[in-house]
């Protein structure tokens, strides 16, 4: 039985979210708090495998709470993030300070549509849960406290350390364009790898990055500022450049188009079928067709299976593709998708996936 802990200061949202983990068998509400303050006492108290936190809370927010749990007693938190840019920039945080993932909440004047997110809310639980995060996942570097630091000795929070730069191999690349594919838990991860790359990274990087519509926007700007290449949302007719990286508009797909004499980028909602917006799928088969053998793939973290038949429409091209470690993702879907496939060249753990990237460009 996975027991959950809900934190919310909205009496509606606690029940809302309750009932719906309810409907599982295997998920067991044990308690519900007001805020953070009360939500610690109960994690205590319960020692819970997986804790929903909501940001915005009297007495003790959600990142406040957050990072005391990540100090003195880590485990799987997922955050109920509003879908605004407001919220999109407290969730990009709270990722940074160890929660595994966010549940958007659907804002409205009259309701909150929260049941629309019932199935993806239960899946969540249930794959963190199962990954035993507390365990496995690290801290992140800013909020390791010393030996007898209290709880209260929270450092402010910061960027993740990066890891070891890449070093650029000598020569000419054999492939310029780099495609990524990840879900759950994917903002810290890619946040890792492009601030690894050096400014003069010799390839574009395109990124499908499952993230609501807000959410997008925020993500590239916060990357752009962290990192030594650009880094920002696509728009359409954005020609691919070296040195840069575009990340698609959440609620829309990406697609590169080779033209005449470069390579554009093209926005549209449709495959409307795709169960993803954006879907890793749709931008890694798009760059098979335009760009072939130049072409890198790389699939992070994430849950469910989007970007192996991309991959595998690019291997047919002649490009190459790595996969995240098992040990180093947040979920073990879309990696072990390729990889149980036959279609990974390389698994590669995510410290260092910018210097296999710069590694591969020249394979």
């Amino acid at each position: 039985m996975i027991k959950v802990v809900v934190v919310d200061d909205s009496a509606f949202m606690r029940k809302a979210i309750s009932t719906m983990l309810a409907k599982d068998p295997e998920i067991d509400v044990v308690a519900t708090a007001r805020d953070g303050e009360e939500g610690l006492e109960l994690i205590r108290k319960h020692n819970p495998d997986v804790v929903t936190m909501d940001i915005e809370m009297p007495r003790m927010d959600g990142l406040t709470a957050l990072r005391h749990i990540m100090m003195e007693m880590p485990r799987p938190v997922l955050m109920v993030s509003s879908l605004t840019s407001e919220g999109a920039e407290a969730t990009l945080k709270a990722l940074d300070l160890g929660a595994v993932d966010f549940i958007p909440k659907q804002l409205s004047k009259v309701s909150l549509d929260i049941v629309k997110i019932e199935a993806s809310l239960i899946s969540k639980v249930k794959i963190v849960a199962s990954r035993r995060m507390m365990h496995s996942r690290p801290r992140p570097a800013a909020l390791r406290a010393p030996v007898g630091a209290a709880p209260s000795a929270a450092p402010a929070a910061s960027a993740p350390a990066a890891p070891r730069p890449a070093v650029t191999p000598s020569g000419s690349p054999k492939r310029d364009v780099v495609v990524i594919g990840v879900s759950t838990g994917g903002p810290p991860a890619v946040q890792k790898v492009l601030s690894a790359l050096p400014a003069n990274f010799p390839a574009s990087i395109v990124i499908a990055q499952h993230m609501p519509q807000a959410f997008t926007g925020p993500f590239a700007k916060r990357l752009d500022g962290l990192c030594k290449i650009s880094v920002k949302e696509a728009e359409p007719g954005d020609r691919l450049k070296t040195g840069c990286a575009f990340i698609a508009p959440g609620g829309r797909h990406l697609f590169l188009k080779q033209q005449i004499s470069r390579v554009e980028l093209q926005i549209s909602t449709e495959p409307a079928s795709a169960l993803y917006k954006p879907s890793a799928n749709v931008l890694i088969s798009s760059a098979a067709e335009a760009v072939g053998r130049r072409a890198l793939g790389v699939i992070l973290t994430g849950m469910g299976s989007d970007g192996m038949e991309g991959i595998r429409a690019l291997k047919q091209k002649g490009g190459r593709a790595l996969a995240q470690s098992d040990a180093t993702c947040v979920v073990y879907g879309m990696p072990k998708a390729i990889v149980d496939a036959g279609l990974s060249d390389e698994i590669v753990d995510i410290d260092e996936m910018a210097q296999a990237i710069m590694s591969n460009l020249y394979l």
